[in-house]
């Protein structure tokens, strides 16, 4: 059953008056349950396609259809519900609050949830909500360090926390853009 479908998905950026084609004619299926790797040089459109099938960025020309519902059809807060509820972004640059400690970091993916999705997660109290950011920060191999700010940390420790935001929601759709790269070999 296909979860994610791009049709003909081009992405085009103005830049100094000039067209930069980020994508062509991109059209590829994504079933439930499979794990695909895109791959190739620096430029080749790969953070771009993720942007775009994460609803970071706006299509160009194409669609994008997620679990049956085409991104065409959706208006700017429907496509936030659905970036917020279904979708989790492992981010290249982290993206984390710098202000705030590992934990809060990864609450933060929480904070925006429904009480109806807090529920189903068996959140149902602010300890239910700490308990469960210290869990997928044990699961990254974090335990012990959820007070630490961002700067405290190593690039790879950095690295787990957006990881460990990605995942603590249980999202329908995980989509990592060069999740590794600062990691070290032994996590």
């Amino acid at each position: 059953m296909s979860l994610i479908k791009t049709y003909n998905l081009s992405k085009i950026y103005k830049t100094q008056g000039e067209d930069v084609h980020a994508l062509i004619d991109v059209s590829l299926e994504i079933n439930k349950g499979e794990l695909l790797a895109i791959s190739g040089p620096s430029g080749s459109g790969k953070t771009t396609l993720l942007n775009l099938i994460g609803i970071l960025d706006n299509i160009s020309s194409g669609d994008i259809e997620l679990d049956n519902v085409k991104y065409s059809t959706l208006n700017k807060k429907t496509q936030t519900v659905i970036r917020r509820n279904m979708i989790g972004m492992i981010f290249q640059s982290y993206n984390l609050i710098p202000v705030l400690s590992a934990s809060e970091n990864v609450e933060m993916a929480l904070n925006c949830l429904s009480k109806e999705q807090l529920k189903a997660l068996n959140v149902e109290t602010k300890k239910d909500l700490r308990d469960l950011s210290f869990e997928a920060l044990k699961d990254v191999g974090l335990d012990n360090l959820e007070n630490r700010r961002p700067n405290e940390l190593s690039g790879g420790q950095q690295q787990r926390i957006s990881i460990a935001r990605a995942i603590v929601k249980n999202p329908v759709v995980l989509l990592a853009d060069e999740p590794t790269a600062n990691l070290d070999r032994l996590f």
